[in-house]
């Protein structure tokens, strides 16, 4: 079993650099920044992730009564936003990818400022390390972004070469993962049941997903990648900020939903897909 919690970490690993690299290889610097030019679709992302979904975790918790280790996690997972799993869910949900990353990127930063300022306030005994956050995020997600952003720019033709690689690396660490990471958490997640956190954390991921996508507007490009977006939270953030101040319950906790999250929005997002190209012949 230690082999295989080794091979998860590491699938993790490959997952977030490879499909990093992947979006960077397909896109321009332009094409991200362009859709942050929508102030309203830009504070309707952050509105959403930054007050609507820590919000629901507050309710769930005065209704479930969660015990203190399973709310922290709950927490900890609402208030970490900017998941890397976002751009490949777009992809599958044939929503906007450049829109995906752009967003991605930004509640990834505003992550790192968010969660110091916040999370002392609905948590006891919270001492954030920022730069501890912050090296994490920049080192496996937005380095290997630059680098393809800059090889796209420089060198479009091995970038074009590239890409199909890195997405296919992306998408067989992140099946391993969720498989490995469930074989592993099997016991976790059935203790679960009895004391409300599974249903929670599923509850928690369909009212993220819901809110996210109903206040996103008519294009269901947008809806979908803010719909997604709310849902995947940035398990990278969360496990850092749990690792230096919380118990083992509490990560494994995070684990749990994260695992729950890519097995319930991976077929959601296929959903989203066959709708949206159902309704593509029809629109004029």
């Amino acid at each position: 079993m230690d082999t295989l919690t080794v091979l998860v970490q590491a699938s993790a690993l490959v997952f977030v650099v490879s499909s990093m690299l992947a979006m960077g290889l397909s896109l321009t610097l332009q094409q991200i920044v362009e859709p942050l030019r929508n102030a309203r679709m830009v504070v309707i992302a952050l509105t959403v992730n930054f007050v609507a979904v820590p919000l629901v975790a507050v309710a769930l918790q005065a209704v479930a009564n969660l015990d203190d280790d399973l709310y922290t996690g709950l927490i900890l997972v609402a208030t970490a936003a900017g998941a890397p799993f976002l751009p490949k869910l777009a992809q599958i949900a044939k929503g906007d990818v450049a829109l995906s990353v752009g967003v991605m990127v930004l509640l990834m930063v505003l992550t790192i400022v968010y969660m110091p300022l916040v999370l002392p306030l609905i948590l006891t005994g919270v001492d954030v390390d920022v730069w501890a956050i912050a090296r994490s995020l920049i080192v496996v997600m937005l380095i290997p972004l630059a680098i393809g952003l800059f090889a796209k720019a420089r060198y479009p033709g091995v970038a074009d070469d590239l890409q199909p690689h890195m997405s296919q690396a992306s998408t067989l660490a992140i099946l391993f993962m969720l498989v490995g990471g469930i074989i592993l958490s099997w016991t976790d997640i059935v203790d679960l049941v009895g004391s409300g956190g599974l249903v929670v954390a599923v509850v928690f991921l369909l009212a993220s997903l819901a809110i996210g996508y109903l206040t996103a507007g008519a294009d269901p490009a947008t809806r979908s990648v803010l719909g997604l977006g709310a849902a995947q939270r940035n398990l990278s953030a969360a496990l850092v900020v749990g690792a230096q101040n919380f118990s083992a319950d509490a990560l494994t906790y995070i684990i749990v939903i994260a695992l729950i999250g890519l097995a319930m929005l991976i077929p959601l997002g296929a959903e989203l897909g066959k709708r949206s190209a159902t309704a593509a012949p029809a629109t004029p």
